[in-house]
């Protein structure tokens, strides 16, 4: 979706989300409030030091968790269990897969608890695979892919399924450093040419930066939003000229400094300050 054609419309609404794990020998307190919102058409990254509840977070966000206390909304509508209109892309894609399907069968799974006729289920799957590269990989099986690809068969199940917001966590993390350029950029596109929303969570700052619209930046645990980062790039970007950019080290830093300042304890809740 062109940017002229997008509204201020809050598609994802997170209110003093807090989670508290209980257990015999005492309570760990891993999301202490964290509220953000984020509108149809956004890409978002969410960045944070290791162990801050990156995790956590989402599974509350696809409620596949029950939050302590505190309010996901998606759509307007309160989050108790997973969302119909939200799909999910981890970073184990390997364990996402069905070894026994085709990349064909893998990416029309979830298509069959819609009530879609067989040519609209087939268009469906045929612009999927087409969308991330693998119309010429339909018949193969998972276990015949790359790592990569298997990560593009995860992601075209995801455009199949048409959800109103995409969750990714930490997808590209097992991939080498070439594949994950190229699949940052494939979820650049599906962003801009389909107006995709997409949550994108991630450990590396560079790839924040590269992607997002915004970049959320998260305290250590007990978690909290410590700054939501306006990323002004242009909107078109490529690996060599816009990390080449003035601004993107800039960006990139600025983040950085933001992570090793909540990993040492120095910043302070704005409530607190």
């Amino acid at each position: 979706m062109p940017d002229s054609l997008r509204t201020a419309q809050t598609l994802l609404n997170v209110e003093h989300l807090r989670k508290v794990y209980e257990s015999s020998t005492g309570n760990v307190e891993a999301i202490g409030d964290i509220g953000f919102r984020m509108d149809a058409g956004e890409l978002v990254c969410i960045v944070g030091p290791s162990g801050c509840g990156k995790t956590t977070l989402l599974k509350c966000i696809a409620g596949l968790l029950k939050p302590t206390s505190g309010v996901v909304e998606l759509g307007g509508r309160r989050v108790t269990a997973p969302p119909p209109n939200m799909a999910l892309v981890f970073q184990e894609y390997g364990r996402s897969l069905y070894p026994w399907l085709t990349v064909r069968g893998n990416v029309e799974l979830p298509l069959k608890h819609k009530k879609l006729s067989r040519t609209d289920r087939d268009r469906l799957i045929d612009d999927a695979l087409v969308a991330v590269g693998l119309d010429h990989a339909a018949k193969s099986y998972p276990w015949q892919l790359s790592g990569g690809m298997q990560q593009r068969v995860a992601i075209a199940r995801a455009v199949a399924y048409q959800p109103e917001v995409l969750i990714m966590d930490e997808p590209f993390a097992a991939v080498d450093a070439q594949t994950r350029a190229d699949l940052e950029d494939l979820v650049r596109a599906l962003h801009r040419e389909r107006g995709m929303s997409i949550l994108f969570v991630t450990h590396d700052i560079d790839e924040s930066v590269y992607l997002g619209e915004r970049v959320i930046v998260l305290s250590k645990s007990p978690t909290w939003v410590q700054e939501d980062l306006a990323i002004d790039l242009a909107p078109e970007r490529d690996q060599i000229t816009t990390r080449a950019l003035p601004r993107f080290t800039e960006l990139r830093t600025h983040v950085y400094e933001q992570i090793q300042r909540a990993k040492r304890g120095e910043a302070v809740r704005p409530e607190a300050a």
